[in-house]
């Protein structure tokens, strides 16, 4: 069943995507084995990257949230694509905290504020990530992310975020939405989407009551006609595999793998996000690694004796190096002409 939706006015100026991202929240829960108030951090923040990664324009590209606020539960990271699915990260899952005094988990003592929040966008069709940093605002995520949008980006924002936590430390829900303003807003649209995003019950207290996505739409764009745009199922998915861990660990270097060899011959690397554990032989490795660099030397020598052996826009070549054809017809010449002279 689809769990998340993306919808536009009807005159086209308003553009809303809203997630029940209840799995997801609990999913990472069970992974992390979070604290109440690092479930909801956490789960907030994974909210909203999977709502920012829905909204971009190619499957393939990528979204990466850091936020860094000082606080005891330490650094959080949220990584998403181009479908919405997502996983993530926190350093200190274990931080809990006294409730506020109107009884909410006390989220933005746990991150802190006296940090930033990095955005890294990963575009395939450019060869650098855009990195985007702006102050944090509360620690809450939600004020945080809307900041980014307005001071970063330039774009009207507003998201609203919410994770619901059982006394047992189960999830009860989760979800959220973004609305975005376009070029072209009026006042009159500003402001009836202010009174209805003011009227609205938070996120959780609406999918606590059964209410869908689409039922956030109907409400936070009431008098605008909205349509649904597409919906989709996205879900805390990880990428992690043996193969890419093996990559990264060649990265390393010859030198780097030869000391962490000597130190100890099996290697174990465990992902921060799913935490799946990979097993390595670090001789092997090394041994790989010689193998890699002894036939990428091959493939380099082949590639040089080939462009020697080819001339260009036929030139001959004399003792490797290019000589024009008009050159060399005049070689004889000369030759000729100098016997003459000796004789």
């Amino acid at each position: 069943m689809a769990n998340l939706i993306r919808g536009l006015s009807e005159n086209g100026g308003v553009v809303f995507c809203g997630v029940d991202s209840t799995d997801i929240v609990r999913k990472a829960e069970k992974l992390h084995t979070t604290s109440a108030t690092c479930s909801a951090a956490l789960g907030r923040l994974l909210t909203g990257a999977t709502l920012m990664g829905s909204m971009l324009k190619d499957d393939r590209d990528r979204i990466t949230l850091r936020v860094a606020g000082g606080g005891p539960a330490g650094v959080l990271i949220a990584c998403t694509d181009g479908t919405g699915n997502v996983k993530g990260c926190i350093d200190n899952p274990l931080v809990e905290l006294p409730a506020k005094a109107n009884g909410h988990l006390d989220v933005g003592t746990a991150v802190g504020k006296d940090g930033v929040l990095t955005v890294i966008r990963d575009n395939r069709l450019q060869k650098e990530p855009t990195v985007g940093q702006v102050p944090l605002v509360s620690g809450e995520i939600a004020e945080d992310l809307t900041s980014y949008y307005a001071y970063s980006e330039q774009v009207p924002t507003v998201m609203a975020l919410g994770v619901l936590v059982d006394k047992d430390l189960s999830i009860l829900c989760a979800g959220g939405f973004m609305v975005q303003l376009l070029p072209g807003a009026t006042d009159a649209e500003i402001d009836q989407l202010e009174r209805n995003i003011n009227a609205m019950p938070s996120v959780t207290e609406l999918l606590h009551a059964g209410k869908t996505p689409e039922d956030m739409m109907q409400m936070a764009l009431a008098g605008f006609a909205p349509n649904v745009l597409d919906e989709r199922t996205v879900q805390y998915q990880c990428d992690c595999s043996a193969e890419r861990t093996e990559e990264m660990l060649l990265s390393l270097g010859r030198a780097e793998l030869a000391r962490m060899r000597d130190e100890d011959p099996t290697c174990e690397v465990v992902c921060h996000f799913c935490h799946s554990k990979y097993q390595y032989d670090l001789n092997a490795l090394l041994a790989e690694y010689d193998a890699q660099a002894a036939e990428a030397a091959q493939s380099k020598n082949n590639h040089t004796e080939e462009a020697i052996r080819t001339p260009n826009a036929g030139y001959p070549v004399l003792g490797g190096v290019f000589m024009k054809k008009s050159v060399c017809r005049t070689l004889p010449a000369r030759k000729n002409a100098q016997k003459r002279q000796q004789m």
